[in-house]
């Protein structure tokens, strides 16, 4: 029910821009499908055969008669191949009657290629034209939504920030303010990461979240420092690890 009132509340502001909406198996369901493609928007939603017994019927039918396109892929990921094995289906309907929903539905398995070890496996449903082309593509964009909630969500969760599933209810927006602050501080971590030497290299040396806020709250709890700069320097020096900052180029004099 959220799901839908998130895709009515925002229709308006993305489904020009053709966002295609990821989710897992709980979304699959006809009327969220429906409804996303009436508001403007794509989706590519986990599909588990256990939820959808009538659509995977039809899968089997077709797989009976030889009717899904199958295709493979080897890829070298730096450690040692892997070989995926997609199988697609389109213009499979969702439910029985006259109002059923047609999608596409695919398949995707990625073994180790020396050892026949499975590493990953999932099925999936869409709007989008799925072909033995483009079905690594689109496999990868379904299961982004599990990169986003690794490297988003639980870091929220795990690495210190404390932010809970009901982190976001409470009496007089209270709890809603503190989660905005979480995320804004959380983006700009993230960004720090990315633009400020200084910053990136206590990351390096200070791996675990909780210890780099632990320190920061110990030493702002004692002492008090001109700035975030100064703090942070102050951070590098007791570590001793500024001879590991990469030397700044000396500026140019305008001699003009």
């Amino acid at each position: 029910m959220a799901g839908k009132r998130w895709i009515r509340h925002h229709a308006h502001a993305l489904a020009p821009h053709h966002v295609t909406v990821l989710g897992d198996d709980l979304y699959s369901k006809q009327p969220f499908c429906a409804l996303a493609l009436e508001k403007g928007f794509n989706f590519i939603l986990v599909c588990k055969p256990d939820s959808h017994p009538k659509l995977y019927e039809r899968v089997a039918f077709w797989q009976a008669n030889d009717g899904i396109a199958t295709c493979e892929r080897r890829h070298w990921n730096g450690r040692f191949t892997e070989m995926s094995m997609s199988r697609v289906l389109h213009d499979v309907s969702r439910l029985d009657g006259q109002e059923a929903l047609s999608v596409t539905w695919f398949e995707i398995t990625v073994v180790n290629a020396t050892t026949g070890e499975q590493l990953y496996h999932n099925s999936f449903i869409t709007n989008h034209r799925v072909t033995v082309e483009n079905v690594a593509e689109v496999a990868q964009a379904g299961r982004g939504r599990w990169k986003i909630e690794n490297e988003n969500n639980n870091v929220l969760k795990t690495k210190g920030y404390h932010v809970e599933h009901n982190f976001g209810h409470g009496k007089q927006y209270l709890a809603a303010v503190m989660l905005s602050l979480n995320l804004l501080a959380f983006l700009f971590h993230t960004v720090l990461e990315w633009s400020d030497t200084k910053y990136a290299l206590l990351r390096q040396v200070l791996v675990r979240r909780q210890t780099f806020f632990e320190d920061i709250r110990a030493l702002t709890r004692y002492m008090v420092f001109d700035s975030w700069q100064h703090l942070i320097e102050f951070m590098i020096r007791g570590l001793d690890i500024a001879s590991r900052l990469e030397p700044q180029p000396a500026p140019k004099l305008d001699t003009s």
